[in-house]
C-alpha cells in the first residue's frame, strides 16, 4: 500500500522540484554571483540604497493587512451567525470578484479613481469639490486619488480582502456552540464571551488570513504599478525593474528577492508560533 502511494507522489515531487525548488536554487545562485559569475556579497551590500523601498513596502502591506482584518473579521463573524441561505449568498458575493482576471479588477479601479473618473465626476455632480474649495480656499477641479499610496492600499484591500474573510469564517462557523452556551451559563456577557472564547478560538483563522494578505501585498507589483503610477515603488516593482527594466541587474534582483523571501518566512514562523501558544493557552 505504501509502495503504491509513493508512486502517486512521484509527479508531485517532480513538480515541486522543477517549479519550486529549482527556481529558489537559481535565485540563491544569482544572489551570490557577480556579473562575471564569481562569488560576491556586493549584491546584498547595495541593497542599503533601497531601504526606503523596503520600508514603504512593509508599511503599505501592514496597513492593507490591518484594514482587511478590521473589515474581514466582522464580516466573517456576521456570516457565521446567519442561516445557510445567507451564508451561501454572502460567499458568492465575496468570491464573485475573484472570478474576474486580477488585472481587469485593478484596471476597473483606475477608471474609478482617475482625475476624470467615476468618483470625481460624482463629486462634481453633488457639489462636493465646490464645497471643499469653499471651505479650504482651494481651486481644485478634481480630487487627486491616482498615483498615491492610498490608491495602492485600496487596490491591495480590494484584491486580497477575500483571503482574510474566508479563513476566519471557516474557523468561526465550526466553533462548538456548547462552549459559548457554557460561558453564558456561567454569567459571562456577550463582550466577555467574544473576548475570552470566540476571539481566542478564531485566532488560527486570523493568523492564516493575515499571512494570506500580507505576503502577496508586500510582494505585489501590478497594483503599485497601475494604481501608484510608478511613483510609489515597492519591492515587487524594484525586483521587476532589475529583471525586466532598464536597470537590468538580475544578481541584485535575486538578492532582493532572497532577502524579502527570508523576511516573509520569518514573519510566518513567528505568527505560527504565536498561534500555537494562544491555542495551548485556550486549551488550558
Amino acid at each position: 500500500m505504501n509502495h503504491k502511494l509513493s508512486r502517486f507522489a512521484v509527479p508531485y515531487v517532480v513538480w515541486m522540484a522543477l517549479f519550486v525548488v529549482a527556481p529558489i536554487v537559481l535565485v540563491v545562485i544569482y544572489a551570490f554571483s557577480s556579473d562575471a559569475g564569481g562569488f560576491t556579497l556586493d549584491n546584498f551590500a547595495r541593497m542599503g540604497t533601497y531601504a526606503v523601498v523596503f520600508g514603504r513596502s512593509f508599511k503599505l502591506a501592514l496597513i492593507a493587512t490591518l484594514i482587511c482584518l478590521l473589515i474581514g473579521y466582522p464580516v466573517s463573524y456576521v456570516m457565521s451567525k446567519e442561516g445557510p441561505r445567507f451564508q451561501r449568498a454572502a460567499m458568492v458575493l465575496i468570491m464573485l470578484p475573484m472570478w474576474i482576471n486580477f488585472l481587469l479588477r485593478t484596471y476597473s479601479w483606475m477608471s474609478i479613481l482617475e482625475n476624470n473618473g467615476l468618483l470625481n465626476r460624482l463629486f462634481q455632480k453633488i457639489g462636493l469639490i465646490h464645497l471643499y474649495n469653499s471651505l479650504f480656499g482651494t481651486e481644485l477641479s478634481y480630487f487627486p486619488m491616482m498615483n498615491t499610496q492610498g490608491a495602492v492600499i485600496l487596490g491591495m484591500v480590494y484584491n486580497y480582502l477575500p483571503f482574510m474573510i474566508l479563513p476566519i469564517y471557516s474557523v468561526i462557523v465550526k466553533l462548538d456552540g456548547s462552549l459559548i452556551e457554557a460561558a453564558r451559563d456561567l454569567g459571562a456577557d456577550a463582550l466577555s464571551v467574544f473576548r475570552k472564547v470566540i476571539l481566542p478560538l478564531s485566532l488560527p483563522g486570523v493568523l492564516s488570513g493575515i499571512t494570506m494578505v500580507f505576503v502577496p501585498s508586500v510582494s505585489t507589483f501590478a497594483i503599485s504599478k497601475m494604481l501608484g503610477g510608478g511613483t510609489e515603488m515597492i519591492l515587487g516593482d524594484l525586483i521587476e525593474q532589475q529583471f525586466l527594466g532598464g536597470a537590468y541587474n538580475p544578481q541584485l534582483g535575486a538578492a532582493i528577492s532572497l532577502v524579502m523571501m527570508l523576511i516573509v518566512v520569518v514573519c510566518m514562523v513567528v505568527m505560527n508560533r504565536f498561534g500555537e501558544g494562544e491555542e495551548q493557552a485556550v486549551m488550558l
